[in-house]
């Protein structure tokens, strides 16, 4: 019985690793609540993002991430801190992602209009004030999610979630998860990474 859940374990480490999206990338900035933290570790993990860029300069760092990640999402999303937006934003553009931000100005543009299927990095922002002026600059585009009730904003781990399933919609009608991303090399130190946990 051991040997079976362990056959299945390294099966599904290999078909998880095979459809990671390293082109996919996403940046929590000063997200407060322990939960929507986790939440989006666990959106992320579901889609294939391998690492999050968590971003706090008002905000106290998020600390023991993976015990508040359900089903340890944690262990699954490599995570990058910073301290200054630009540092952050630059370093994603220095690799060659478009930065898009979810916001709800008067510029942003519908997140059903984006292309998700290149280099790719999103921003979600506080729970209360939402991203920062300095990252708005900083941003290539901001976008907002449509909505058709009274009430004018989605929770962030929700809005990460819907922004994460489009992206995910439009790589799978373009095939990106049917071929890997990664080297053959890359794609072997991830994989005795995660058969390490």
């Amino acid at each position: 019985m051991r040997k079976v859940k362990t056959e299945k374990r390294f099966a599904k480490i290999l078909e998880a690793a095979d459809k990671r999206q390293p082109s996919l990338h996403v940046v929590i900035e000063n997200i407060h609540d322990k939960h929507n933290v986790s939440a989006i570790f666990r959106s992320c993990d579901a889609v294939g993002v391998p690492k999050i860029s968590l971003l706090y300069t008002k905000e106290k760092y998020p600390k023991r991430i993976s015990k508040w990640s359900s089903a340890s999402a944690s262990k699954w999303v490599e995570k990058q801190s910073y301290n200054e937006a630009e540092s952050c934003i630059n370093e994603l553009k220095e690799q060659g992602f478009t930065v898009y931000a979810g916001s709800l100005s008067e510029e942003s543009v519908n997140v059903f209009d984006l292309d998700f299927t290149g280099k790719t990095a999103l921003v979600f922002g506080n729970e209360h004030r939402g991203i920062s002026e300095e990252i708005a600059a900083l941003a290539d585009k901001t976008f907002y999610i449509p909505m058709m009730g009274m009430v004018q904003s989605l929770n962030v781990a929700v809005a990460a979630a819907v922004t994460l399933y489009e992206a995910q919609r439009q790589r799978i009608k373009k095939g990106m998860y049917e071929k890997s991303e990664y080297t053959e090399e890359e794609k072997n130190l991830l994989i005795d990474k995660w058969c390490n946990k």
